[in-house]
């Protein structure tokens, strides 16, 4: 008797063991699902603002070089200088510091005269344009484009 039930565990384990592992097959197959489905859901256009085609990433070193026209106003993409420096609107300018002053890296603050609107939001090949400050609308646009590098490794 102790016989039979030695083998009768052995065979329950086997099979808790066949469970565990179509389980973990399962599992690893739910989260491919939820990745596709993220990269989906990216690509079909739910990320904020308009998208435009990349025009490269040239640094120049002053705006005497020739740069051949942007598709965008503000320019999302293209030539561009290596610095910035924010001047303008006080009452905004302040507002939008604020915001732009609580991420370390990758999110800057710049004048861009001449724009349609008195905000622009840009990432590259990423534009949105509007005019009253919409603190949640600007949050949004950094979280879904911020660390996203374009300048190959």
């Amino acid at each position: 008797m102790d016989t039979r039930r030695t083998e009768a565990r052995a065979g329950e384990a086997k099979g808790r063991g066949s469970r565990g592992l179509w389980l973990g097959i399962g599992g690893v197959a739910v989260a491919a699902a939820l990745v596709a489905g993220a990269i989906a859901y990216r690509a079909a256009g739910a990320q904020p603002g308009v998208s435009f085609p990349d025009q490269g990433n040239r640094h120049v070193m002053t705006l005497k070089e020739t740069i051949p026209p942007y598709n965008s106003t503000p320019p999302t993409s293209g030539p561009h200088l290596p610095y910035i420096c924010p001047d303008g609107c006080p009452d905004l300018v302040a507002k939008l510091k604020g915001i732009v002053s609580g991420y370390d890296h990758q999110v800057i603050l710049a004048p861009y005269p001449g724009m349609k609107t008195r905000i622009a939001l840009t990432a590259w090949t990423r534009l949105d344009a509007f005019n009253d400050f919409d603190e949640s609308r600007i949050r949004r646009f950094i979280t879904a484009y911020r660390g996203i590098d374009h300048h190959p490794r």
